[in-house]
C-alpha cells in the first residue's frame, strides 16, 4: 500500500473531508500510475478520485469499535519514533501537521 495514505478511522478528533480528499488522490493516483493526469485522462481521473471519496466517507463514518479513540499526535510521535529506530535521528523531518490538505 501506498505509504502517503494514513489511517483514518477511530481518531479524535474524526477525520476532516481533507483527509479523506487526499487519502482518495493518493489512492487514485497510485492505481493510475499518474500523478497529473494528461487532460485526455482528466475527467475520469476527477471522477475516480470523486467516487473514491464517497466510498472512503461512508466507510469511515460507518466503522464501529469498542476500542478508545486514538490521539494524532501520539500516533505521530510513535511514528517518528519508529522512523528513528529504522533509519537514524538525522533522516526525520519534523513538519507541521496540516489537517486542511
Amino acid at each position: 500500500m501506498c505509504r502517503n495514505i494514513k489511517t483514518l478511522f477511530n481518531f479524535d478528533p474524526p477525520a476532516t473531508e481533507g483527509e479523506i480528499q487526499a487519502s482518495a488522490l493518493q489512492f487514485v493516483r497510485k492505481l493510475s500510475g499518474f500523478n497529473i493526469p494528461s487532460k485526455a485522462n482528466e475527467a475520469a481521473f476527477n471522477l475516480a478520485v470523486e467516487q473514491v471519496v464517497g466510498a472512503a466517507t461512508i466507510l469511515v463514518r460507518s466503522l464501529v469499535t469498542n476500542a478508545p479513540a486514538r490521539n494524532r499526535e501520539v500516533e505521530k510521535a510513535k511514528a517518528m519514533e519508529e522512523s528513528r529506530k529504522r533509519f537514524g535521528p538525522s533522516t526525520v523531518k519534523i513538519r507541521p501537521l496540516n489537517r486542511d490538505i
